[in-house]
């Protein structure tokens, strides 16, 4: 075992465990910028015994993560990610790694549409990640017959050949992946379930996301805000199905950030608002059990190609232009989500959404 007080520093995790976070969700203190840049960094050089780790997770799940944690983590695990940035400037969609169990997920199509309209797009995922280890962007890729095990470099020039690129988690961020077995023998999430779908591996100035609660989405704006690599211009996070990066049906919440606010002052002049809309206004007038599928990965893949090939109307086709509208408009090729979905459905009567599925296949 590293000699912790050498290697690291006085905070060893079963000592911020004992002294700090480790008391319960209602007396327990918080960890200081320091404090959990250093227990991540230990946690990512394999130092803790796997109970101590185990004990530390679920320690910092039960209190419940401050923003200044959050960030500390994210800034401790993107000084280990291989970044590669297009010469375009995407949207990064930060879905959850551990995927979709029930519903289909569309961000492929939704990414391929809107890049077809002039909004490049990056997702990213692993490969069964835990806890669910359920179907994530990677399966319905290879299901379409992309190939997604790309370098990271690869990934970068797929999004200037195509406006849409793929980042595979262990090639651009293999210090989380060497996570998996400790976190596979947890069986609840950790906050690397949320720190690893704010890698950005892109580069990207613009973040979309999902939440469940909108005091998450807020969470999220201000744990980029506390990182010190970050430095995004605008974040948009809605209420999405499975907690995904796709909307759920009828009332739902947005929430929007821009760095800059309406005065142009930067950083100083940021704004975080939030709004609600119902998507049947939108075309998408449906239920979440409309959207649901028996085989995830591979009935996402028959719908994507269906829907971008204009084969395929109805309540799947609805809710791939919205998406693609919500990409579209967070990306800022659009001044309002109607805008957005005018030009999402162009992009598909038009063939050119479809045009992407092949430039993907052939890259």
């Amino acid at each position: 075992m590293a000699q912790a007080t050498q290697e690291f520093g006085d905070w060893p995790l079963k000592r911020l465990m004992t002294e700090v976070c480790g008391s319960g969700h209602k007396s327990a203190d918080d960890l200081t910028r320091a404090q959990a840049t250093e227990a991540f960094e230990r946690i990512l050089a394999g130092e803790p015994d796997p109970t101590t780790l185990g004990a530390f997770w679920l320690s910092n799940r039960w209190k419940r993560n401050t923003a200044e944690e959050l960030g500390a983590y994210v800034d401790v695990m993107c000084d280990r990610v291989e970044y590669a940035e297009p010469d375009a400037d995407p949207v990064d969609c930060g879905a959850n790694y551990d995927g979709k169990g029930r519903t289909a997920i569309l961000g492929v199509a939704a990414g391929a549409v809107a890049a077809a309209a002039g909004t490049p797009v990056v997702v990213h995922s692993g490969d069964r990640v835990p806890t669910q280890k359920q179907d994530a962007y990677k399966h319905v890729l290879d299901e379409l017959g992309v190939h997604t095990e790309l370098t990271p470099a690869d990934s970068a020039d797929m999004v200037d050949e195509t406006g849409f690129g793929f980042y595979y988690q262990p090639a651009f961020n293999p210090a989380i992946d060497d996570l998996f077995d400790r976190r596979d023998q947890m069986g609840v999430r950790s906050f690397v379930n949320t720190v690893e779908t704010l890698a950005n591996p892109a580069g990207a100035s613009v973040h979309l996301g999902s939440f469940y609660h909108l005091a998450f989405a807020k969470k999220v704006v201000d744990t980029f805000v506390e990182s010190e690599f970050h430095d995004l211009d605008r974040v948009l996070m809605f209420q999405g199905m499975e907690g995904y990066d796709d909307v759920r049906p009828g009332y739902t919440k947005v929430a929007e950030w821009d760095a800059s606010g309406d005065d142009g002052e930067g950083s100083e002049g940021a704004s975080f608002d939030d709004f609600e809309i119902e998507t049947a206004e939108y075309g998408m007038d449906l239920e979440e059990d409309d959207l649901a599928v028996d085989d995830v990965a591979t009935d996402s893949a028959a719908i994507t190609e269906e829907v971008l090939a204009g084969e395929r109307d109805g309540a799947f086709a609805d809710a791939v232009a919205v998406n693609a509208a919500l990409r579209i408009y967070a990306g800022g090729d659009a001044d309002s989500i109607e805008e957005g979905l005018d030009a999402a459905r162009e992009a598909i009567d038009d063939g050119s959404a479809h045009d992407v599925l092949e430039a993907m296949r052939e890259f």
